[in-house]
């Protein structure tokens, strides 16, 4: 694909975001499965290898992971490794459970369609419905040092610094 190519494709999008500047949200979703024994959870990528792409929102087909997807991926699989962890260590039994992650993302922004759009999420949600006899300390617990120790979620929470280097 070229840059007209690419520009075809998209500019219906854009025109569209311009004139419903609503359409351009789009809620993105992923999930880890906490079921076994072992400190690990299982991401639902679809392929072994991921390709990736642009979402459909952007002018992709849809056959490509989207980072965006991919981003959310990498938190539920770094929250639900470390509450395996977390939970292993205090020894509360965790049987089983889903890890949900949604975010809203504003496709304005990353195709240049409005200045004021953000580009990135504006939000991210992480919720966990767990298979266990924990009480509602043992939870609060759970929560507080999932949310400590997630490598992902501190992450994006703390808005770490990033740059690029060309060269």
């Amino acid at each position: 694909m070229d840059s007209t190519e690419l520009r075809q494709l998209q500019a219906p999008l854009k025109d569209r975001y311009r004139e419903t500047p609503e359409t351009a949200v789009v809620t993105m979703k992923s999930e880890a499965d906490l079921s076994g024994t072992a400190v690990s959870c299982k991401v639902r990528t679809g392929q072994a290898l991921v390709e990736a792409g642009l979402h459909p929102a952007a002018g992709g087909d849809g056959t490509l992971a989207c980072s965006g997807d991919m981003l959310l991926d990498a938190l539920v699989a770094c929250a639900g490794v470390t509450l395996r962890a977390v939970a292993t260590s205090l020894g509360v039994e965790v049987r089983g459970g889903i890890v949900h992650a949604e975010g809203d993302l504003d496709f304005r922004g990353t195709l240049g369609v409005d200045k004021l759009a953000p580009v990135g999420f504006r939000a991210i949600r992480l919720a966990f419905e767990l298979d266990t006899d924990a009480g509602a300390e043992q939870l609060a617990t759970l929560e507080k040092l999932t949310e400590r120790y997630c490598v992902v979620f501190q992450t994006l929470r703390n808005a770490t610094e990033i740059s690029t280097n060309f060269g």
